[in-house]
């Protein structure tokens, strides 16, 4: 197994190429995706269908899950997961209903009333991804927010396995996040469905959710088109910064738990001696051998890398170069270094903050800009599924007072009729 290389204090020219994601050739994905994306809006159902059978072998009767399967999942889930579920839709109740936004209301000047109202986004559709791991968490990430949100309509679409059957915990959190319309889609067909509605998935205004590259470029695709989507996302990556006060094994962990989630993730270490970079990457070659996605990981390890710093603020400097989707700060003072940080989307702070945290039960939201998106994009949150509407109330005296400004700026942006929209008023 190829063990990620070390640079030492490289010079900030070479810092872009020392932050490249891993690289793909999108061109005959996309053309696929568009002739998915275009017959599901043509042909509703019977393309899911078809689609299922020519890309995953699955035939399907119905494309909702019925009340009977919902049933049958809640039997299947062990009490020890349904246990673990509870405590992590807690935490993440919790942080997310304190985010909720109030009404702002200004009286900007006499007469002159300005209302900010936030309101939830009447419909949404979650992508869970199946794949090589079904994804339940994600579940709890998006469902709890919608619900919180108040979002009206709350439906999701997930793959199923090769007996057309979704997996048990995807199933029971959904019920136990209040999702009663579960939909047997995967890939880009199920973004295309929630954009635009078949006869038994309903359209959606936002589509949320992880996924491969199809869901990627299919969301990409739908929303320059009609439909809005949470954010840009790529593979899933961690950045680990570490210093004399971490344990090399903690940070070998970390890395190794970003690796397998697929083939292009990818792991970088920010360090202040080549000695413990050293030590991480033993650590690394011990822990590989006794995990199961060991291939995974070994093809996203080859995509890692290791940058070593003899300056704190060249550190610091570099981890807002990267934007990580994860940083975690494994450093004396942690919080002092966190408060540098300028782009990242979830940090983690100190020796027992893992990245699994956030991902699983401590409450924040794992749904993450990646590829260098944090610079620009948050992470997934109340805001996420509400909009924010102004509204403005002008008394008489109101108006009559702002008019001068009102028409003299219109009348210096030669549009008279804005003008004469407050003159024909000020003449009543």
């Amino acid at each position: 197994m190829k063990l990620p290389d070390i640079y030492c204090n490289p010079s900030q020219n070479e810092w872009p190429e020392l932050c490249r994601r891993a690289e793909q050739d999108n061109s005959q994905i996309m053309e696929r995706v568009v002739a998915i994306v275009e017959r599901v809006a043509k042909e509703g159902d019977k393309a899911i269908k078809e689609l299922a059978m020519q890309i995953d072998g699955v035939s399907l009767e119905s494309l909702q899950v019925s009340e009977a399967e919902f049933s049958e999942a809640e039997a299947m889930v062990s009490a020890e997961v349904k246990a673990a579920i509870e405590v992590a839709k807690r935490n993440i109740s919790s942080f997310h209903e304190a985010q909720l936004p109030r009404e702002v209301r200004v009286e900007t000047q006499p007469g002159v009333m300005c209302v900010q109202r936030p309101v939830a986004i009447d419909s949404v559709g979650l992508y869970i991804p199946g794949g090589t791991a079904p994804l339940f968490s994600t579940v709890l990430m998006l469902a709890l927010p919608a619900k919180i949100a108040g979002c009206r309509e709350v439906i999701l679409c997930t793959p199923t396995n090769k007996q057309g059957r979704v997996a048990a915990e995807v199933l029971y959190t959904a019920r136990r996040c209040g999702i009663s319309k579960v939909f047997k889609v995967g890939g880009a067909q199920a973004v295309a469905a929630m954009s635009y509605g078949t006869e038994s998935v309903p359209k959606v205004d936002k589509i949320f959710g992880p996924g491969n590259r199809y869901v990627t470029l299919a969301k990409q695709l739908v929303a320059s088109r009609r439909t809005a989507i949470d954010m840009p996302a790529g593979p899933s990556e961690v950045m680990v910064m570490a210093d004399e006060t971490s344990l090399p094994a903690f940070v070998a962990a970390d890395m190794l738990s970003q690796a397998e989630h697929g083939r292009d993730s990818q792991a970088i270490v920010v360090c202040n001696s080549v000695e413990l970079a050293k030590q991480i990457n033993d650590e690394l070659n011990s822990q590989t051998q006794r995990l199961e996605r060991g291939v995974y990981i070994a093809e996203s390890l080859a995509n890692s890398r290791i940058v070593v710093f003899d300056d704190k603020s060249q550190m610091v400097a570099f981890a807002n170069e990267y934007a990580a989707e994860h940083l975690i700060i494994s450093m004396e003072d942690a919080w002092s270094v966190a408060e540098k940080i300028t782009a990242a989307g979830s940090i983690f702070i100190g020796n027992y903050s893992p990245e699994s945290a956030g991902d699983y039960a401590s409450g924040t939201n794992h749904t993450l800009p990646t590829s260098g998106w944090a610079r620009s994009y948050g992470g997934v949150n109340i805001d996420s599924f509400m909009r924010k509407m102004t509204i403005q109330s002008l008394s008489t005296e109101g108006l009559e007072s702002l008019a001068p400004t009102i028409v003299a700026m219109a009348e210096a942006e030669g549009l008279e009729a804005h003008a004469a929209a407050v003159k024909v008023r000020l003449e009543k």
